[in-house]
Formats: structure tokens, C-alpha cells, sequence
């Protein structure tokens, strides 16, 4: 097994993890708030964070196939230090929603573009089997950061206001920036075989684009093996009910002062199991299809009992989705084989965001009848359903493709790495 270039993993796991090391999430709802914004008025800001990186996510995709990732994700993290410091240096709602505009066109550019140049860099070192392992990471420290970011806040506030927790929640975006500098700029990675079947890429930018997108929305429609591992990871949006387990513990007696750390501990259940998912990349498909069963009912007994033992069993459940989520993205990594994988992995990106938001549309309707542990029970009951999907649907493991195929990658005149025999 050929390990990654000396120090890449450290500084992509380390980029990924910084975003979320920003003091000002724990307080922005209440700077908004001491401007003088109604819940209203905040609730239309968090509609514009939302819609803007919904309707980029998939051209931004495209946009990194086009030109370099690695200038992207610099960008990307340079539009979410604008948009901070425009909240601290003119706090005002037009201020407020250029800075959510600006968050979420950051996210957009990151969300796929980083994925496709961690494994395009990986595939051309003929390393591609430790991507799991390094994302498994990523997403792990990136949990210890929110933690980290957050009792930052507090000693933040006290020593200088919003300002200083703003401006220093600057500086960790600028220091994402120069991380993202650091990186490489990978060349794409297809099967030697697909050559024939790239586009024509001398064109200009915008012609580019058109080709990439494409390329990448063509792949998802017709090649099934990509198109259902696409599914297969857009349908685990569905867990997206770890934004309600505040209110299940409210709702079974816990204190205002006790809640933060039940979700604490639902916090550390996924960072486990995230930092443990290059050791389980190798599971075959019917061992995820009991595992995420296993947590989607470990999370709804949790659910149910909703106190100290029930927030504990769901950081178990929830730790072993988490887990298998980031396995299943591997295998998707591993299906595509056209010149578009960010575009791709944008449009799962898309469809996650899609289920996501079916999950707070059936909460918010359904908590007008029903106790919030019994609608998050109830939605686990698709999670089910997901699982037994998943042995026919998710492609197996990469692993082992490269001594398969006694794999070397060579550049072509495209700038993409080509793996020959």
C-alpha cells in the first residue's frame, strides 16, 4: 500500500478542521440579537446562508473541475473572512446577510472541491485507499474544533466583546487560507481506459465549465454504479436530526444548564467513530447495512429514553453512522472515473442538503402533533430502509485497485493523471 506525500495528510486534515475553530459560532445569533434584529429578521438571515450555498453547490463544483482547486479553497476561505469582518466592522443587517451571502458561497467552493483534490492527489500517488482514513480525520478534529472554537467564546467575550471574538474568528479563516495555499494542486486521476472519452479541455474558462459540469451531471445519470453510491450518500442527509436532540432533552426534564453537555456528548460519539473510519473502509456491504441499522435503532431507543443513559446510547448510534458516512463517500470516490469528481461530489453534496432539509420540514410540521423523540424515532424508521439498500447499491472497497491493476500514474497533455498498466 503506497502511502500519501510526506506531510499532505497533516495539512488537509488540518485545513478541513480549522473552518469549524471560529469563536463567533457560539455567539453570532446573540450579536444579531443586541443589534436590534427580531427572531424574524434572523431567521430570513439563516434562509439566505441556506439558499445561497444550495443553488452554488453544484456549479461551484464544476467551477473546480475547471480551474485549480487548490485556488478555490484559498478563495473560498478568503470570502469567509470578508464576510466576518463585515459583521464586526459595520454590524447591520445588510451587513449581516452580505456575510451569510459570502458564508455560504465560501461552503460551496470548499464543499466537493476539497474532496476531489484530497483523493485526485492521493489517486496519482497511487494512495487512494487512505482517503477514508484522512477524511475519517478530517471530520473528527473538525468536531474537536466546534468544541474547542466554542469555550473560546466565552473568555473571548469577556476580555474584548464581539469585536475581539469576531476578529479573532478572522484570523483562524486567514489561517485556513494559508493552509489551503499549502496544499497541492492535484492532477485529475482517470482510468486510462476513459481517455478516449474526455472532452476537448484547450477551450476557454467558460467553455471549460460547460464541459466540466457536463461531464459530472452526465456521469451521475449514466453510469449506475456512481449514480446509486450518489444516492446512497445524498439519503444519509437524513440524519440531519442531531440539530433536534437539544429539545429531546428538554423535552425528558434536563436543565438549560445540562443540555449543552448531553449534546456534548453526541458530539463525541461521531468524532470517535469519524477517527475510526480507516480501520473500517474495509467492511463489506452487508456489515454497513447491519451497522447504520444498528444505529438508526441505537439512536431511536436513545431517543426514547431521552436522559443521561439515552444521550449515551445515541452517541454510540451515532457515532457508528457517522462512521459509515464517511465509508460510503470513500466508495463514492471510488466509482467515479470521469474528469468531473468535484462536480460529482458536489451534486451529492446537493441532494444531502435536499434530504437535510426534508428532515426540518417533517419535524417542524409533525412537532405540532407529536413529542420531537418521537418524530426523530420515526425518521429513523428510513434509515432502515436505507441499510438494506446499501450491499446492492454501494460499490466495494477500493482497496487493493492499485496493486490489482499494478497501477502508475503518468500526466497527460490535459493535466490529468492518467493510470496505465
Amino acid at each position: 500500500m503506497t502511502r500519501p506525500p510526506r506531510g499532505f495528510g497533516g495539512r488537509a486534515v488540518a485545513y478541513f478542521a480549522v473552518r469549524d475553530l471560529i469563536p463567533l459560532y457560539a455567539v453570532y445569533a446573540l450579536l444579531f440579537s443586541d443589534t436590534g434584529l427580531s427572531t424574524a429578521e434572523i431567521s430570513s438571515l439563516l434562509v439566505i446562508w441556506s439558499v445561497t450555498a444550495f443553488i452554488l453547490e453544484v456549479p461551484s463544483g464544476a467551477w473546480a473541475d475547471a480551474v485549480s482547486r487548490r485556488a478555490l479553497l484559498v478563495l473560498s476561505s478568503l470570502l469567509y473572512a470578508v464576510g466576518f469582518s463585515l459583521w464586526i466592522a459595520v454590524p447591520s443587517y445588510v451587513a449581516f446577510a452580505a456575510g451569510f451571502v459570502l458564508w455560504g458561497a465560501s461552503g460551496a467552493l470548499m464543499s466537493g472541491t476539497f474532496q476531489a483534490l484530497l483523493y485526485d492527489e492521493l489517486a496519482a500517488c497511487n494512495a487512494a485507499s487512505h482517503y477514508a482514513r484522512l477524511m475519517g480525520w478530517a471530520n473528527s478534529l473538525a468536531m474537536v474544533a466546534t468544541l474547542v472554537g466554542t469555550a473560546l467564546a466565552t473568555p473571548l467575550f469577556a476580555l474584548g466583546g464581539y469585536t475581539l471574538v469576531g476578529w479573532v474568528s478572522v484570523g483562524v479563516a486567514l489561517v485556513q487560507a494559508l493552509l489551503a495555499l499549502s496544499l497541492p494542486s492535484a492532477p485529475r486521476a482517470v482510468e486510462a481506459d476513459d481517455l478516449d472519452e474526455l472532452p476537448d479541455l484547450t477551450g476557454g474558462l467558460v467553455s471549460r465549465y460547460v464541459v466540466m459540469l457536463q461531464s459530472g451531471l452526465s456521469e451521475v445519470m449514466r453510469h449506475p454504479l456512481v449514480r446509486h453510491a450518489v444516492l446512497i450518500v445524498s439519503m444519509l442527509g437524513l440524519l440531519a436530526f442531531d440539530e433536534y436532540f437539544p429539545l429531546i432533552a428538554r423535552e425528558h426534564g434536563a436543565s438549560t444548564e445540562t443540555v449543552p453537555l448531553m449534546v456534548a456528548l453526541t458530539v463525541a460519539g461521531p468524532a470517535i467513530g469519524t477517527a475510526l473510519a480507516g480501520r473500517t473502509a474495509r467492511m463489506g456491504g452487508r456489515t454497513m447495512a447491519w451497522a447504520l441499522a444498528g444505529a438508526a435503532i441505537l439512536m431511536a431507543l436513545g431517543a426514547l429514553e431521552g436522559r443521561w443513559l439515552g444521550f449515551a446510547v445515541i452517541a454510540v448510534g451515532y457515532g457508528i453512522a457517522a462512521n459509515v458516512m464517511i465509508v460510503a463517500e470513500a466508495r463514492l470516490q471510488d466509482a467515479i472515473t470521469g474528469p468531473a469528481r468535484a462536480t460529482v461530489t458536489s451534486v451529492s453534496g446537493l441532494f444531502s442538503e435536499v434530504f437535510a432539509l426534508a428532515v426540518f420540514g417533517t419535524l417542524a410540521l409533525g412537532s405540532a402533533w407529536f413529542a420531537v423523540s418521537t418524530m426523530v424515532v420515526a425518521l429513523s424508521a428510513p434509515i432502515l430502509l436505507i441499510a438494506m439498500l446499501v450491499p446492492r447499491w454501494l460499490p466495494r472497497s477500493g482497496f487493493g485497485r492499485e496493486a490489482e491493476h499494478d497501477t502508475a500514474v503518468r500526466t497527460n497533455s490535459h493535466g490529468i493523471a492518467e493510470r496505465v498498466s
